[in-house]
């Protein structure tokens, strides 16, 4: 049940060192952790950091690869998924960013660059509503987040799942049913009233 795939943005900001540690794995939760192949469940989320976790991961292992702009890690989250570290020249700014890659796809990491280059570049400050959610979800410390058990219908079982607070009351829902009401609480006050784009 807890596949996910595709290009996406995890995290709004830029995360500091104890911050991408954490990013690192967000899904640490997750059930039957280390028993499936996880690859679908990172390759494609990435998050903006600061140079000085750029130079620090640099430094921790002998690189996979360096090419241009990009480096990998040599050390493998998943069977063909690893860390690649960017620095991207946007908008006249230098800014770093980490990101997961399936190395089986040759043109994993240069569609991710391309990806973060062009979501970086829009001309207004906006987040789609899947960043929201995404951004929530990495933002809540684990006690607070989970994946749905037996509580749940067994369809719906292995998605992620949140505390909710309301009067009077406590409420596990799924992430994906948050209400915007709901979303725009859990989200930090400088991102609660940005506009909402479409996804791409």
């Amino acid at each position: 049940m807890i596949l996910q795939s595709s290009i996406r943005k995890v995290y709004q900001g830029v995360a500091d060192r104890r911050q991408m540690y954490r990013l690192f794995d967000r899904h640490a939760q997750r059930p039957n952790r280390w028993e499936n192949n996880d690859s679908a469940l990172f390759a494609g989320e990435w998050f903006e950091i600061a140079g000085a976790g750029h130079d620090h991961m640099l430094d921790i292992l002998p690189p996979l690869w360096m090419r241009g702009e990009m480096f990998a890690l040599s050390e493998f989250l998943t069977e063909s998924v690893t860390s690649v570290f960017y620095t991207l020249r946007i908008d006249g700014r230098t800014r770093y960013f980490h990101a997961y890659c399936d190395l089986s796809k040759a043109r994993s990491p240069v569609e991710m660059r391309d990806a973060i280059v062009e979501r970086e570049s829009w001309p207004v400050k906006a987040m789609t509503h899947e960043e929201r959610l995404e951004h929530i979800w990495s933002a809540t410390h684990d006690e607070y987040r989970g994946y749905a058990g037996d509580r749940f219908p067994q369809e719906l079982r292995g998605k992620r799942t949140l505390l909710v607070y309301g009067p009077g009351r406590t409420e596990l829902k799924l992430l994906n049913d948050l209400t915007d009401d709901e979303i725009s609480a859990k989200l930090p006050v400088h991102l609660q009233h940005l506009p909402i784009r479409a996804a791409a």
